[in-house]
């Protein structure tokens, strides 16, 4: 499967290629949001997985200008971010209708437990 990672850090993008690749996934990686919307062009991923605070365009911006594609629509994603559940509790409910179908929280989150998470949104249903 194909993942597109977003990821502000170099440190942890790195890293989180490195699991996701051992995994068996194929993962296209950017830093920013506006590359990750080019990266998209050529490289159809089957699941998102990102950071809401990115640089320049946020996490929420990049999912709405992404969704305006008709092509995109239906791309599940991740929210894997260093933003607690309480300050997100609020926004929660309105993340389903961007297509976030999970959300990890770093801090608490193993990579063993990204992995799985991954692996777990792209099993067939």
């Amino acid at each position: 499967m194909r993942i597109l990672l977003i990821e502000p850090d170099k440190i942890l993008g790195r890293t989180y290629v490195a699991a996701l690749e051992q995994s068996g996934h194929e993962v296209v990686y950017s830093r920013h949001a506006q590359d990750a919307v080019h990266l998209v062009d050529d490289h159809k991923p089957d699941l998102i997985v990102f950071e809401l605070q990115l640089p320049g365009h946020g996490g929420i911006e990049f999912l709405y200008e992404f969704r305006s594609y008709p092509e995109w629509q239906n791309i599940p994603a991740i929210l894997h971010t260093l933003v607690p559940p309480n300050v997100l509790e609020a926004q929660m409910p309105h993340f389903e209708k961007l297509g976030i179908i999970g959300y990890l929280y770093k801090p608490a989150t193993s990579l063993q437990q990204l992995k799985r998470a991954v692996s777990d949104m792209l099993q067939p249903v």
